[in-house]
């Protein structure tokens, strides 16, 4: 019924990645099964491989009785002595079929057997591969997108990159090469799915650990990690070699292994600090590049209350409090941040902390504002010819750059990826400064 089928099993098995047990155990099976259709389920039937022959051997196996009272289980001791002459009652003897006796329909549940078989087999090693990456970054071809989902061809399956683990501010295009950390691996009908996130903050250390060696051997190591994803992040680091500066090795040389990390994720601002097992220490360094003037922790409650100048404390709080939801983030510590000013307020008026915070909040927003409506012309480093093609585009104060990103500036007429990230630049250390 199979030709060449040692052939067959060596040709599968290396094509497919398919171990060898797992197909002669389908064809085993595919055998038997198209063997109780063509002789009967009520027989003892056994189906195995010779490896010899290079072929499937079937055999049904009856118990040798005195009388026989069902021909299909049972053989008289004088019949079974014709096929083994030592052969004592009791014993199960096992006789061969005639496999040359099946039919097409028999090789045809045969061969849709061993293909369901070989089908399962590969999503079985799809499932460990892949299970065996989670946390990992993998590569793969934007294919098609499904309801803001993407998926993404990996050659052997499909990724899914879901709409919630997807940067807001990115997009992709069909047969685009995208880059994910694997989230998880779920099983299906259609076979292993693979999950994939960019968001996720392990995401942002599995690609500082693919650029910066000491990472990867363990030189300098990753504490913490908090991301808003496509906009900022910060990552808290520590040397385990006295000679290695943590910081400077994940910056590079002009800053290469950091930009590196920030342009796969398209432009988005990593802050690289030294970490510390001092929780105020951490605080301090999570809050740069803001100056912090006092920390008082509590450690009943694992929150504290960081005093900074009254001048720092729109670089404190960040762009809509980016910067200190992200501090936060990383040490794992409620953060409250007052400046000198409203500390002095609390004891001389009696206001709450929150009270004499909320006034200085309000008049750091009211300063921001005003500092985003500064006219582009305001900006170092920008000359005539881009600042009038972005005010013909309708871009003519700082906060209508900043509120955009690079994509969008690098889209107007006139602009170029290079010019639009030096004047998103120049607008970001205007309002830092």
């Amino acid at each position: 019924m199979f030709v060449n089928l040692a052939q067959i099993i060596e040709q599968v098995e290396k094509d497919k990645g398919i171990d060898r047990k797992v197909l002669i155990d389908a064809l085993e099976s595919a055998m038997l099964k198209a063997a109780e259709k063509r002789f009967g389920a009520t027989k003892d039937i056994e189906a195995r491989y010779d490896e010899e022959l290079g072929e499937i051997e079937l055999f049904v196996f009856k118990s040798v009785v005195e009388k026989v009272e069902n021909p299909d289980l049972e053989v008289s001791l004088e019949e079974a002595r014709k096929y083994d002459p030592e052969v004592q009652l009791g014993d199960s003897l096992g006789l061969k079929l005639d496999a040359s006796e099946f039919g097409r329909i028999d090789a045809q549940t045969a061969k849709q057997i061993i293909i369901q078989k070989v089908r399962e087999a590969e999503r079985d090693i799809v499932y460990k591969e892949y299970s065996e990456k989670k946390g990992e970054i993998i590569t793969g071809i934007v294919q098609r997108f499904e309801k803001g989902d993407i998926i993404v061809d990996l050659g052997r399956t499909e990724a899914l990159l879901p709409k919630k683990e997807q940067v807001k501010r990115e997009s992709y295009r069909q047969g685009e090469r995208i880059r994910g950390m694997v989230l998880d691996v779920r099983t299906d009908a259609k076979g292993p799915q693979v999950i994939i996130s960019r968001t996720h903050a392990g995401f942002l250390v599995k690609l500082f650990q693919m650029e910066v060696p000491e990472i990867y051997e363990g030189i300098v190591e990753i504490k913490a990690a908090a991301r808003e994803p496509g906009e900022r992040a910060k990552i808290a680091v520590v040397s385990n070699n006295p000679d290695v500066d943590p910081v400077g090795a994940c910056v590079g040389v002009k800053g290469s292994r950091v930009q590196a990390v920030v342009q796969e994720l398209k432009g988005e601002k990593i802050d690289i600090i030294h970490w510390s097992d001092d929780p105020a220490v951490l605080a301090k360094n999570a809050l740069s590049p803001a100056q912090i003037s006092k920390v008082i922790v509590d450690e009943a409650e694992k929150s504290m209350e960081v005093i900074v100048p009254d001048d720092q404390l729109s670089l404190a709080i960040g762009k809509k409090g980016q910067n200190v939801r992200l501090a936060a983030k990383l040490t794992g510590w409620k953060i409250d941040i007052n400046t000198e000013s409203a500390a002095k307020e609390t004891q001389k008026e009696g206001m709450t902390p929150e009270e004499a915070l909320k006034r200085e909040v309000e008049a750091a927003k009211e300063a921001e504002e005003a500092r985003l409506d500064v006219e582009l012309s305001s900006l170092d480093g920008v000359d005539e010819d881009t600042l009038r093609i972005l005010g013909e585009a309708g871009f003519s104060t700082v906060g209508d750059v900043v509120n955009a990103d690079a994509e969008t500036l690098a889209g107007v007429e006139g602009m170029d990826g290079e010019k639009a990230e030096e004047v998103l630049r120049a607008a970001r250390e205007f309002l830092e400064g």
